[in-house]
C-alpha cells in the first residue's frame, strides 16, 4: 500500500478515537476512493475504514448507509467479526430479526468469545420469540 494512502487511512483513525467524527468520515472517504481506484490497500485497511465509517453513520442513525458500509467492510474481509456484529445490531434495530441472528451467529463462528455478539444474539432470539408470541 502507498504510504500516501497509508498515511491517510492511519490519520483517519486518529480522528475516529479523538471522535472527530466529521473529519474521520472525510478521511475514510478519501482512504477508500484511493484504494478502489489504486486496488493496492490491504483487505484489512480497507474493512476497517469501510466499518469505522459505517459507525460514523450508525451514529448519525443513517442505517441503510451504515448497513452498505458494514456489508463492504465483510466483502473486503469476510473474516472481520465486528462488521458482522455491527451489521447484526442495525438489522436487530431495524426488526430484521433473522438477518440478526444470522449476522450474530457469524460473527461468533469467527471469535467464539467475542461477548457483545453473544448478548445481541440472546437478545434477538428473546425479542423473536416475543413477537412471534403477540402475534406479529
Amino acid at each position: 500500500m502507498a504510504d500516501e494512502c497509508l498515511q491517510i487511512f492511519q490519520n483517519a483513525n486518529v480522528e475516529f478515537k479523538k471522535l472527530n467524527f466529521k473529519m474521520a468520515e472525510e478521511l475514510y472517504n478519501k482512504f477508500i476512493s484511493s484504494c478502489l481506484h489504486s486496488r493496492e490497500c490491504e483487505a484489512s485497511c480497507l474493512a476497517t475504514a469501510y466499518n469505522n465509517r459505517g459507525q460514523i453513520k450508525y451514529l448519525r442513525v443513517d442505517f441503510d448507509e451504515a448497513l452498505e458500509d458494514y456489508t463492504s467492510a465483510i466483502k473486503a474481509d469476510d473474516k472481520f467479526e465486528v462488521a458482522f456484529y455491527n451489521r447484526g445490531l442495525i438489522h436487530y434495530r431495524l426488526g430484521f430479526f433473522e438477518n440478526a441472528i444470522k449476522d450474530f451467529q457469524q460473527a461468533l463462528k469467527l471469535n467464539e468469545a467475542f461477548e457483545d455478539a453473544k448478548v445481541g444474539l440472546r437478545r434477538t432470539l428473546l425479542d423473536q420469540q416475543d413477537k412471534t408470541k403477540r402475534g406479529y
